[in-house]
């Protein structure tokens, strides 16, 4: 019998939803379809596809879309089939064996897989006690480690906070021999993005996704930005055909509709307000519970010492929240998924001791 090799003989697959669901609050989606006419243009634009021909490799229209929602030259943007596909090109080739990679934890957990698979070592910066990046340290330790790619989201996933702009700055300018990828997924919830400076920078290479702000998560599409010189790389690294056809149509339709995706990012962080504005006042009536982190995302993050049981009893009770290492992630949703969060988590700290109680 073939055997499979000791690197991925013991890996799972991916199982973001463990209990059967009613609200997903787990993973971070918009809670919004997407406007009705949007969709009409979108089902007009269905039958402009060539299903029998292979996609365009480069990606030129949903790019250009990209570049012009962003205000970034197309030249500097490469396309992928998600964020993911984007990280995996990255570690597959500008990592080589036995080379050192650093995150800073915690941190979405994607990276440190990827780079597992690469084989290249792996150089965890823990994040201060308040779960800020110590730019200082992290500058020092990627000197000593000889590290040749930092990759790190900002806002951070999972702990929702923004390092200012001008840290961020600071950590580039500081490690010149570095690949500094910064992912900013979560940026339109924010306002401290290095997107119209990344031209200033011949290190960095920027993240964003559709699967966020814009509600496209299904469709799958992700952009990296930076100097032509890396993008271009990434471009020779990837999959010809990576960003299937009838993604890059519907893609660049939704891109091309700005105020709409303005509307939506408004929606969406109305909905947060209204979840962290519960949250607060959980806190109040149930002191010492839990912390809530400073937010910058669509969603609420929790340190709490007892978060895996609440994880499990949310999830008992049809409502999928996200529990990693002492914290609780609870993703944005509708008013009234919102509100049934909120109240099953009151009845929960109702019912349950405090740990350690």
């Amino acid at each position: 019998m073939y055997q499979l090799n000791d690197k991925i003989k013991d890996l799972k697959p991916y199982d973001p939803v463990t209990e059967d669901s009613r609200i997903h609050l787990d993973a971070n989606e918009s809670f919004l379809p997407l406007p009705a006419p949007i969709l009409e243009e979108l089902a007009a634009a269905v039958p402009q596809v060539a299903f029998n021909r292979y996609p365009d490799p480069a990606a030129q229209e949903l790019c250009q879309a990209f570049a012009q929602y962003y205000g970034v030259p197309v030249e500097n943007v490469a396309a992928g089939n998600g964020s993911d596909e984007l990280i995996t090109v990255l570690f597959t080739g500008f990592l080589q064996k036995g080379e050192a990679f650093a995150t800073l934890e915690p941190d979405f957990s994607m990276y440190a897989f990827n780079g597992y698979l690469q084989e290249a070592r792996h150089v965890p910066i823990p994040k201060g006690a308040d779960y800020a990046i110590d730019v200082d340290r992290t500058i020092q330790t990627c000197r000593q480690e000889g590290v040749k790619l930092l990759i790190f989201s900002n806002p951070g996933n999972p702990t929702s906070i923004v390092c200012p702009r001008q840290e961020v700055r600071r950590l580039i300018q500081g490690l010149p021999d570095t690949l500094v990828v910064l992912d900013e997924a979560y940026m339109d919830f924010s306002d401290q993005s290095l997107l119209p400076e990344f031209h200033d920078y011949d290190n960095l290479l920027l993240l964003r996704t559709c699967s966020k702000a814009f509600g496209m998560a299904g469709l799958r599409l992700g952009f990296a930005v930076g100097q032509k010189r890396l993008v271009d790389a990434i471009k020779g690294v990837k999959s010809p055909y990576n960003v299937n056809a009838l993604s890059q149509k519907l893609g660049a339709a939704v891109l091309r509709h700005p105020q709409a995706m303005k509307e939506a990012l408004a929606e969406i962080l109305a909905s947060r307000e209204q979840l962290l504005q519960g949250v607060r006042a959980l806190g109040e009536a149930f002191p010492g519970r839990f912390a809530l982190l400073p937010c910058a995302t669509n969603f609420a993050t929790l340190r709490m010492a007892d978060g895996e049981a609440l994880y499990h009893t949310l999830g008992e009770q049809g409502i999928s929240i996200r529990y990693t290492g002492g914290l609780v992630r609870i993703t944005c949703g509708t008013a009234g998924e919102n509100q049934a969060v909120l109240t099953k988590m009151a009845d929960y700290f109702a019912a349950v001791p405090a740990k350690g109680e």
